[in-house]
């Protein structure tokens, strides 16, 4: 594959799962009727699904990462180089961007927004510590044991995600920063984002280390 190829990959790929992140937030609360739960299902089938899509259909690709902390962890596991994974994260940056403004226009919102939403505290800290730690791990062992199945374990992993951390886990710098931007269902007030990525780089750095641990044969 080229670069232009994976490159584009990525920056499609983000910007399809933030506009289906927020897309669905948005038709999920508009037709919930004030039922959160409703509401959060929609937006956790949405997600899960089209991450399996995107990741069966752009992983021969680039990889599908779409997430800057699975390509510093790839980074680190020098199964990517910096000159392709410094692209990566601005396209995955940019693609997230592009794809909430692509959800406020497809429902008649205003493009530019900021979020209000709140989303602050320890424990929504260490929900990302868990949601980025799961998410890595995953990752690492379906690419250890069933390369094949990445797709349906990412998707399956976030759908449960989603419910059983506190924070809905975002487990992703680009989607965060990306949900700032969207005073919506999904948002995120900016002033937590920090405390998100931050969180979220802790939970890839131990997953790292259980993944060296798990995965590594033994002899």
């Amino acid at each position: 594959m080229t670069r232009t190829q994976t490159y584009l990959a990525e920056f499609i790929g983000t910007a399809f799962l933030l506009a289906t992140v927020i897309g669905s937030g948005i038709m999920g609360e508009t037709l919930a009727n004030g039922n959160t739960a409703i509401a959060l299902l929609g937006n956790t089938i949405a997600t899960g699904a089209i991450l399996f899509v995107l990741i069966t259909i752009l992983g021969p690709i680039s990889g599908a990462h779409f997430n800057p902390v699975v390509t510093i962890a790839f980074l680190i596991r020098r199964e990517i180089s910096m000159r392709d994974a410094a692209p990566y994260i601005v396209f995955q940056v940019m693609g997230g961007i592009i794809g909430v403004w692509i959800a406020h226009i497809m429902f008649d919102q205003p493009i530019m927004q900021t979020s209000q939403t709140l989303r602050a505290g320890p424990s929504q800290g260490f929900s990302e510590i868990i949601a980025t730690f799961g998410l890595l791990l995953v990752i690492f062992g379906g690419n250890h044991h069933r390369g094949d199945a990445v797709p349906a374990l990412v998707g399956v992993y976030i759908t449960a995600a989603y419910w059983f951390t506190a924070s809905t886990s975002f487990a992703n710098p680009a989607v965060t920063i990306a949900r700032t931007l969207s005073d919506s269902f999904a948002g995120i007030n900016p002033m937590n984002a920090p405390m998100f990525i931050a969180c979220q780089i802790i939970g890839m750095l131990v997953a790292l280390g259980v993944a060296k641990v798990l995965f590594t044969q033994q002899t």
